[in-house]
């Protein structure tokens, strides 16, 4: 009997955080992406979407796109890995 995702999925803190692009920093664009992963079983990415737009496209798909090459630590059940959604907000701010 599976009894439910016992420990959530989470990031590793050894992935590297997204590069603003050029564009966006010569524009003064700054702002927070919601993004939904489904984190699969083996901690890679599967499907990664847009929850929240930060309003620049540019910073959405920079966003979308490293989170897509990112290991996750998979949620596990029974204490087995398995596939779930993942919520990873991204916050792009301008230096002072």
């Amino acid at each position: 009997m599976r009894t439910g995702v016992t420990i959530s999925a989470s990031y590793a803190a050894s992935n590297r955080p997204p590069v603003q692009p050029a564009r966006s920093l010569r524009n003064n664009e700054e702002g927070k992406v919601v993004l939904r992963v489904m984190v699969q079983a083996d901690g890679t990415a599967g499907e990664v979407q847009i929850r929240s737009s930060s309003g620049f496209p540019l910073l959405d798909e920079a966003a979308r796109s490293a989170v897509q090459t990112w290991r996750f630590n998979p949620a596990t059940s029974d204490g087995k890995p398995v596939a779930e959604w993942y919520l990873v907000p991204i916050i792009f701010k301008l230096s002072n």
